[in-house]
C-alpha cells in the first residue's frame, strides 16, 4: 500500500510545502500502479486571453517537474457550447476522460497552478474538480512566480504521464447557479450576489471583451485583486474579517460568485473557502452569458 507523502491540500499550497513534497517522493518516480496516493500530480493551468497559445508555449519552455497541461478554452470549456458566455462549462465525461489522460483518480493530490495569483486558470480547474467530487485539490499559492522564487527548477518539454481511465465521478450541478436562478433572486437584499471583476467593468465604464458594459443589477463588486497581497492570498482572518460582513444576512451557503466568463469567480470562491466561508456557489455563465440576452436587465454604477 502506497503511504501519501503530504497531508491533504484542499484550498493553498506554498511553494515551500511543495518542494517538501517533491523531496519524498519526486514526480518521476509516479508510475502506474502508484498513482495518487505517493506525489502529488502537478497542472500547469497558466493561459492568456490575448493570447490564447502563449500557456502551452511558455509550458513547453518550462514548468514544475512533472506539471501536465491543462488548456483553459480546450480542456477547463466547452466552446462549442452557445448561450453559456465565453467560458462555458466543458462536459463532464470530457472533464473526466481529461483528468484521466492526465493521470488523477480519486486518491490524487492535485495542485494547480498559473503563472501568478491563481485567477487564470488555476482556480478554474481548482473548481471543477470540487464540482466532479475531488476534495484533494489545492492551488499553489502564489503560482509559478513564487515556486521560482523560492528556487524550484524548471524542466522543458511536455511530460507524457501514465494515463488512467477516466475520473469516477460527474459534475454536480447543484453547486452551479444558472440564469433561471438569477433573476428570481433580483429582488433579494444585497449579500448574495458577488462579482469579482475589475471595479471600472462592474461600473460599465468599460468593456473590453463583453457586448454590454455594466453588471446584474444588486451584485457586489469584490475585485479578486483585493484578496491578494504581493500575488498570493492574504491572511484567512483578514480576509474573513472584510468577507462575513459582505454577506448581510445571507449565509456563505446562499453566495453565488460571478465574473466576466466564469473563470476569476472561481478565484472569488476560493477566497471565500479560505476565508472559512464555504458553501458558495459559481454563475458559470456570468456576465457574458447573462449580456447575451438583451432582455436582461443591466445595472451600471
Amino acid at each position: 500500500m502506497n503511504t501519501p507523502i503530504a497531508p491533504p491540500w484542499t484550498t493553498l499550497v506554498d511553494a515551500a510545502s511543495l518542494a517538501a513534497a517533491f523531496a519524498a517522493a519526486p514526480p518521476r518516480m509516479v508510475d502506474a500502479r502508484a498513482t495518487a496516493s505517493t506525489a502529488p500530480r502537478l497542472v500547469d493551468a497558466r493561459f492568456s486571453l490575448a493570447d490564447p497559445q502563449s500557456g502551452a508555449a511558455h509550458h513547453a519552455v518550462g514548468h514544475i517537474p512533472g506539471a501536465v497541461y491543462a488548456d483553459l478554452d480546450r480542456d477547463l470549456s466547452d466552446l462549442s457550447r452557445q448561450g453559456h458566455g465565453r467560458h462555458p462549462l466543458p462536459d463532464s465525461d470530457a472533464f473526466a476522460a481529461t483528468l484521466g489522460r492526465w493521470g488523477i483518480d480519486a486518491d490524487t493530490q492535485v495542485v494547480a497552478y498559473d503563472a501568478g495569483d491563481g485567477s487564470m486558470a488555476a482556480a478554474r480547474l481548482w473548481w471543477l474538480l470540487r464540482l466532479i467530487g475531488h476534495r484533494n485539490v489545492a492551488v499553489l499559492d502564489g503560482g509559478l512566480a513564487a515556486w521560482q522564487a523560492a528556487g524550484g527548477r524548471l524542466e522543458a518539454g511536455v511530460e507524457q504521464v501514465p494515463a488512467l481511465p477516466p475520473y469516477p465521478g460527474r459534475f454536480d450541478l447543484a453547486q452551479v447557479a444558472g440564469v433561471d436562478e438569477i433573476s428570481a433572486r433580483l429582488s433579494q437584499s444585497p449579500g448574495w450576489l458577488f462579482d469579482a471583476r475589475a471595479g471600472e467593468r462592474y461600473r460599465g465604464e468599460v468593456e473590453p471583451l463583453d457586448r454590454v458594459a455594466g453588471h446584474v443589477p444588486g451584485a457586489l463588486n469584490r475585485p479578486l485583486a483585493l484578496n491578494l497581497r504581493d500575488g498570493r492570498f492574504r491572511p484567512a482572518a483578514e480576509l474573513r474579517a472584510e468577507l462575513e460582513p459582505l454577506l448581510g444576512t445571507h449565509a456563505p451557503g446562499e453566495a453565488v460568485m460571478m465574473c466576466g466568463s466564469g473563470v476569476t469567480a472561481c478565484h472569488l470562491l476560493l477566497a471565500f473557502e479560505v476565508a472559512g466561508l464555504g458553501g458558495a456557489r459559481v454563475f458559470a455563465d456570468s456576465w457574458s452569458g447573462w449580456s447575451s440576452d438583451p432582455a436582461r436587465p443591466v445595472a451600471r454604477s
